[in-house]
């Protein structure tokens, strides 16, 4: 236990070394600099000269890079110019709102995609199996963002039954305070996992209802229904374990999306508003900060897969 839990936090250390450099990288990447995309192209020399020393890129790659790793290790992750404010205070104040956003989406799609996809298992091939089949397709094809302006010209132009924003508060308790205009997004985000959940689910099933263990307990006289969801059900969760950790990029990815359509005020919008104003402190952050949440993710689905099927071991 102890031997895995070094292996990988190693592991752990050495992708995040080589995502930080390949993200600060990038930033040197910028037409004319970073601090020539900062300031437009209208800056003098003299100015971009004296950014480039106010930020250190004047100095080699690695002196860069050390800096700017101990500034994080210290919890300074830099100050955005564009909004006048410390990056660290900007994730302080909409990054609470994000994980609303996907903790709720997250939620409902699993509350719908993993029953339905046992569903879909046990009728295999039946007329629900390929409807619900179709459903998830659609799920799988269809760009949220355009699922959203469709579920906004639905549900708010035409029938006027949900607000087209989501909730414009600058807290948590004031946007939960509005479950109306959290709907929409709730539903867009939700839509655009729960064809994953259901999709592996039912594969997950299907496989493990051929198993010996399952051919026995029927021949003990199981009932069908203690089958599937006492034993199928939980070697069956594994799969979603899984997804669940290698699934943080795509939920942050969405997420963006989802709040740029919907102008919902998390840390989504503030990435897309950073990527547009050229603010690299906020960028460099926020890929950071996701790089590290899926990393902990991965580690927690390893950990659950021992937790939830007792053949595999750390």
């Amino acid at each position: 236990m102890i031997g895995f839990l070094i292996r990988r936090v190693g592991q752990a250390i050495i992708v995040l070394f080589i995502v930080t450099v390949a993200t600060l990288g990038m930033v040197h990447l910028f037409p004319g600099g970073p601090v020539r995309a900062l300031l437009g192209e209208r800056a003098t020399p003299f100015l971009i000269n004296y950014y480039n020393h106010l930020y250190g890129f004047n100095q080699p790659f690695y002196v860069q890079y050390l800096k700017w790793v101990d500034q994080m290790l210290h919890g300074n992750l830099g100050f955005s110019d564009k909004l006048n404010l410390s990056v660290s205070t900007l994730i302080a104040q909409d990054l609470p709102k994000t994980i609303v956003l996907v903790l709720l989406g997250t939620v409902v799609s699993l509350l719908f995609g993993i029953p339905l996809g046992v569903y879909q298992a046990v009728h295999r091939n039946s007329f629900a199996d390929y409807v619900l089949t179709g459903v998830s397709f659609l799920g799988y094809s269809t760009p949220v963002f355009f699922l959203g302006i469709v579920l906004v010209d639905w549900f708010s132009v035409d029938i006027h039954l949900f607000p087209p924003f989501a909730p414009q508060s600058s807290s948590v308790l004031a946007i939960l305070g509005q479950p109306r205009a959290l709907v929409l997004p709730v539903v867009t985000y939700a839509f655009l996992l729960y064809a994953l959940w259901s999709r592996y689910m039912r594969s997950s099933v299907l496989d493990n209802l051929v198993q010996d263990y399952v051919r026995t307990a029927r021949a003990k006289g199981a009932s069908e229904r203690r089958v599937v969801w006492g034993h199928v059900f939980r070697n069956s969760l594994v799969s979603i374990v899984t997804l669940l950790g290698l699934s943080i990029p795509t939920m942050v990815t969405g997420a963006i999306l989802i709040e740029v359509v919907f102008n919902y005020p998390g840390m989504g919008l503030a990435f897309y508003q950073a990527a547009l104003n050229n603010d690299f402190n906020v960028l460099l952050s926020f890929t950071v900060l996701v790089t590290t949440a899926t990393i902990v993710g991965n580690l927690i689905a390893d950990f659950g897969y021992g937790m939830l099927d007792p053949r595999v071991r750390f």
